[in-house]
Order: structure tokens, then sequence, then C-alpha cells
């Protein structure tokens, strides 16, 4: 029973951009894994850019071009 958990930022990711996440990652359980689609489960975490860094800085300020 596959268990996969997505994590993307925040930002204008639409509800057929997430049902495409969903189905892939049960496709790639099934093709490689042989896995039941019924049984895989996925999740997808929304997270504010505020509450993700990439080195010392926020995604909110380096999208903001504030960070060089």
């Amino acid at each position: 029973m596959p268990y996969i958990n997505v994590k993307i930022t925040d930002e204008t990711v639409t509800h057929k951009q997430k049902k495409a996440i969903i189905q892939g990652c049960t496709q790639l359980m099934v093709d490689v894994l042989n896995k039941d689609p019924k049984t895989t489960f996925v999740i997808i975490d929304e997270i504010n850019t505020d509450n993700w860094g990439i080195g010392f800085d926020q995604v909110t300020q380096i999208r903001k071009g504030l960070i060089t």
C-alpha cells in the first residue's frame, strides 16, 4: 500500500494540475512496483512560500527578487 506525499508551494496550482500529479504518481507505482491503484494513496501538501526555504532564504523573498 504505497503512500506518496508530494509537497509543493501554494502558488497557483490548479485542480487539473493536482489531478494530473495524483494520476501520474499512482501510475508510476503501477508501472514500477505493480501496485494496485485502489490501495495507492497520494497526498499533496501545499506549503506557503514563507514556510519553504532554499539555502538561507524564504522562497517568498526569492520569488520577489529580493535575494540575489
